[in-house]
């Protein structure tokens, strides 16, 4: 039997490790949950909001005190760009709707000190909260920002919209909550 070249043996070492470490991943984030579902009950989350942020709520919502209105609940994040680039859009939407519509933006992994100067520099008055502990990330299993979700008034989940969102997307999302 012929020997295999050292350089050989540690290539296929370390392609056989990698491969490992790939199989646990996939095993690991399966074992994570599944996305929740379009027509099924939101995951019941807790949000904390900010200081000045709070647009008439509670210092801590749930969703379930929130029942009887729609909620639009958005992930976001101070460096994300497209973030910024939909800001104008939720505080524009927010305004039009803010009787109907309950907007909540959570913060995705960022301290105060990031977050606070982002919703003051983009004008945002709609309640934002933070998601240090990933708890609210984690019962959505957002995989990025931005992210939104639809819930109506009854608490089920009515959309998911992983991009950007403009005004009509809003709105066009929204007019299917409020019928």
């Amino acid at each position: 039997m012929k020997k295999l070249p050292l350089p050989a043996v540690l290539g296929l070492a370390v392609g056989a490790g990698l491969l490992a470490l790939f199989v646990l991943g996939l095993i690991a984030s399966g074992n994570q949950g599944r996305r929740p579902e379009v027509g099924k009950p939101a995951p019941e989350v807790t949000l904390t909001l900010y200081e000045g942020y709070r647009a008439g709520l509670p210092s801590t919502v749930t969703l379930a005190s929130l029942r009887g209105k729609p909620v639009v609940l958005n992930f976001w994040a101070s460096w994300c760009i497209p973030c910024r680039d939909e800001a104008p859009a939720f505080e524009a939407v927010w305004r039009k709707y803010r009787d109907r519509v309950v907007f909540l933006g959570a913060n995705y992994l960022e301290v105060e000190a990031a977050a606070l100067p982002y919703l003051a520099q983009n004008e945002i008055t709609y309640a934002n909260g933070f998601d240090l502990q990933q708890q609210v990330s984690r019962a959505y299993r957002i995989t990025g920002v931005p992210e939104t979700f639809f819930i109506d008034r009854d608490g089920v989940l009515r959309a998911i919209e992983i991009r950007p969102m403009s005004v009509a997307d809003l709105e066009a999302n929204l007019q299917a909550l409020l019928k």
